[in-house]
């Protein structure tokens, strides 16, 4: 799947909340951020699996709530070694479309 697909609207994702999303065979997580831009990530966990979607956001991170692990929504970067996919986001009337990365291996 290489185009954008439509995930819902900019009213599903409440401030400084997540909103997990199926894209093909992909769980994406949604976020709307303090200054009011979306950011979507992969939306599980390498660490442990847990839904980032339901973490905390702040400072442009969310914090996964199985094992407190932070992942910053602009890199995918953690602070452990685990990293997650970063996927585009474009609001076009009202509406979150979405364009997936290609997923990137962890190097061993």
């Amino acid at each position: 799947m290489n185009g954008w697909v439509r995930i819902g609207t900019v009213d599903d994702v409440p401030l400084l909340e997540g909103r997990s999303v199926a894209v093909g065979d992909r769980r994406i997580a949604v976020f709307k951020l303090h200054d009011g831009t979306f950011s979507a990530i992969d939306a599980v966990c390498p660490h442990a699996g847990g839904p980032l979607a339901d973490g905390i956001v702040a400072d442009s991170c969310v914090t996964c709530p199985l094992h407190n692990r932070r992942f910053d929504l602009a890199t995918g970067e953690s602070d452990g070694i685990e990293r997650v996919d970063v996927h585009d986001v474009d609001v076009r009337g009202g509406e979150l479309w979405v364009r997936l990365a290609v997923a990137v291996p962890i190097a061993a």
